[in-house]
């Protein structure tokens, strides 16, 4: 059960989309696939499920060519598009009923299945209602619940959470947990990087059709230097030397200061300054998150070309 993107490049035209773009998600992993708009995201979606051919490499869906052996690599993923499209005269329940059938569903299995998955996806109370008149967020739930007809070992999510209601984010977060302990390999992009932080076990980050870094959630933790910032009455050079020795402090303008990487708890810290007779109007702890990390990463990408 993994997902194997192995040497990846596509143009189109004289626009380079994917650059050798290579990273593997294993068993019981999430992965978050994380870029601007434009670096090249959906182009590896669409290539490791088979939509559309690479210039060049592959991609290995455990262990089946998306080149050579596509119908069997495509069996063997649950895919979710960033904007499904479906046949929106039918009703839901219908529609489903239609598409199992390839996969070997009788009508009868496939409509029982259906009411099973729609239900489970919050669509309960839309089985006969038409597609066209499906919102963003319902349409993401129906294909959710395609992509489960034949219970996938693997799956692959563009913008899943685009288009979905706070409800409806919470409801993917725990159905990607559900999948991480079933042991699938899961690899979904988004741009809203507080929740692929929250999901996510390995983010792999692509700039420019170019993978810039691949890193686990602990490692982005432990690169993140914490941070805390401290109000006072006046940020002078005497506030400086006092918190040198527990940081890197810096002024940000005449009454706060940015202490970087402190070695010691803030509540010592604190009573460090008050002893010396300064002032102390606020502090509070800042933690670097993904954006931060992200485009730190991006800035160095950028000098190194």
């Amino acid at each position: 059960m993994t997902i194997q993107i192995d040497h990846v490049s596509k143009s189109f035209g004289k626009i380079q989309a994917l650059r050798d773009v290579s990273f593997t998600v294993r068993n019981g992993v999430l992965i978050g696939y994380v870029g601007l708009n434009g670096a090249g995201k959906t182009t590896t979606i669409r290539i490791a499920t088979g939509v559309l051919p690479p210039d060049s490499g592959d991609v290995l869906i455990d262990e089946y060519s998306v080149v050579k052996e596509k119908k069997k690599a495509s069996w063997r993923i649950g895919w979710v598009p960033e904007l499904p499209i479906f046949e929106s005269d039918f009703k839901a329940l219908d529609y489903f009923v239609y598409l199992a059938g390839y996969y070997g569903y009788s009508t009868t299995e496939a409509k029982r299945l259906g009411e099973e998955l729609l239900e489970k996806l919050g669509l309960g109370n839309a089985l006969n209602q038409k597609l066209a008149t499906f919102s963003q967020g319902m349409k993401k739930r129906f294909a959710l619940a395609v992509s489960l007809i034949n219970d996938p070992p693997n799956f692959i999510l563009d913008e899943v959470l685009n288009g979905l209601d706070p409800q409806g984010i919470v409801f993917f977060r725990n159905l990607a947990l559900e999948f991480r302990r079933k042991g699938k390999a899961v690899l979904f992009s988004s741009h809203i990087l507080s929740e692929v932080e929250g999901i996510a076990d390995e983010v792999v980050f692509i700039h420019k059709g170019r993978v810039i870094g691949i890193y686990s959630m602990e490692e982005v933790k432990s690169k993140a230097k914490p941070a805390l910032e401290i109000t006072v009455n006046k940020a002078e050079g005497e506030v400086l030397k006092a918190l040198e020795k527990y940081g890197e402090p810096s002024i940000v303008n005449e009454r706060k200061i940015v202490l970087r990487n402190p070695s010691t708890d803030p509540s010592t810290i604190v009573a460090e300054l008050v002893n010396k007779g300064i002032s102390v109007l606020e502090f509070k702890k800042e933690e670097k998150n993904l954006e931060d990390f992200f485009f730190e990463l991006i800035k160095k990408a950028e000098s190194d070309v």
